[in-house]
């Protein structure tokens, strides 16, 4: 079964591997050249590696791939695996061999899921390894040109660590369950491809963030806090910001809480005064933000620490694995009722 599993997968899956061999002898060729860099340069490390060479290059086409890396496991693996014998009724004479179909799907769901698990995990270890002294100089709050977002930001968390594995290893089992119950291998590779973009822009919406419960302080409106108002024609505010620094972590809530520690949707008209005042203008900033004060309006600011990035991905990892073995179950319980 093995072998027949590579016998017919395997132009998919030496392609996928020679991008990904191809990638990991980029990183080898180039890390130590940029650890050096990263070495010598100190603060300007960052400054240096954005102009000219080949790291910023590498840089996005590295983030670019592990974020495409699960679509095609997902498109060209995953969705035809099944939904291909189904369409041409191959499966027919398949499943009347000596191996149940049980066994045949178990199988193929396991290689293909080792494979995209080890390529998924070159490439993200790989990767987090090449980035490192970005990642070092990124969390004390040093930015330049194309490196301007911590390992911790939704953008660059997905393209880091062992999550690559987890994304691939579900786009899998979710590839092999669309085409199970749409039995077409276009429609089903469309479908994924959809879901997929749907959990990979959701994750770091609305799951990420509560993955471990947020570190939270409140702290008095000031003016050397104060980072931007936002008022509507007619003066009404609707947002209010205090600066935070805080490099490397990943703000998560900056909103104005009243005094019973509730979340205000708009503040009062008064409050635009706390901005600088237009030119020629008496200064009220005092007397606005000791109102703010005396009425108990704070400000509440939420965050994910920069400590917390492997605690992170190992939850993070860990649901989508969750996840795929219970998309695995369904497969193997669906294969046995189709007649």
């Amino acid at each position: 079964m093995i072998w027949l599993t590579w016998r017919q997968y395997r132009v998919q899956a030496l392609v996928v591997t020679a991008i990904v061999v191809a990638f990991a002898a980029v990183l080898l060729c180039t890390g130590p050249q940029l650890a050096r860099l990263a070495d010598e340069s100190g603060n300007s490390f960052l400054a240096q590696a954005s102009v000219g060479g080949t790291d910023p290059t590498v840089y996005r086409v590295g983030i670019g791939l592990l974020y495409l890396l699960p679509g095609a496991v997902g498109l060209f693996w995953g969705a035809p695996l099944v939904a291909r014998e189904l369409e041409a009724s191959t499966y027919r004479l398949t499943w009347s061999q000596s191996v149940t179909r049980t066994r045949w799907l178990a199988v193929k769901l396991g290689v293909s899921a080792l494979a995209a698990a080890v390529l998924a995990g070159i490439v993200g270890v790989g990767f987090t390894w090449w980035a490192s002294p970005i990642d070092t100089d990124l969390d004390k709050g040093l930015t330049a040109g194309a490196f301007s977002m911590p390992r911790l930001s939704p953008l660059v968390f997905g393209a880091h660590g062992i999550v690559p594995v987890g994304y691939a290893v579900f786009a899998l089992a979710l590839g092999v369950a669309v085409g199970l119950v749409l039995r077409r291998s276009i429609p089903a590779m469309a479908v994924t491809l959809v879901l997929l973009a749907a959990a990979q822009v959701g994750t770091p919406l609305w799951v990420r963030p509560h993955l471990i419960e947020p570190v939270r302080y409140t702290t008095t409106i000031t003016a050397a806090n104060l980072g931007r108002i936002v008022a509507q024609p007619g003066g009404r505010v609707i947002d209010l910001e205090v600066r935070v620094h805080r490099p490397g972590d990943w703000i998560l809530a900056n909103e104005t809480v009243d005094a019973s520690g509730h979340a205000v949707a708009t503040l009062p008209h008064w409050v635009i005064q706390c901005g600088p005042p237009p030119p020629g203008q008496p200064d009220r900033h005092q007397a606005c933000f000791a109102r703010l004060r005396r009425l108990g309006y704070r400000q509440r600011v939420s965050y994910q620490p920069a400590s917390r990035f492997w605690s992170l991905q190992w939850r993070e990892a860990g649901g989508y694995l969750v996840i795929a073995a219970a998309l695995a179950g369904f497969c193997l319980w669906r294969i046995r009722r189709i007649r």
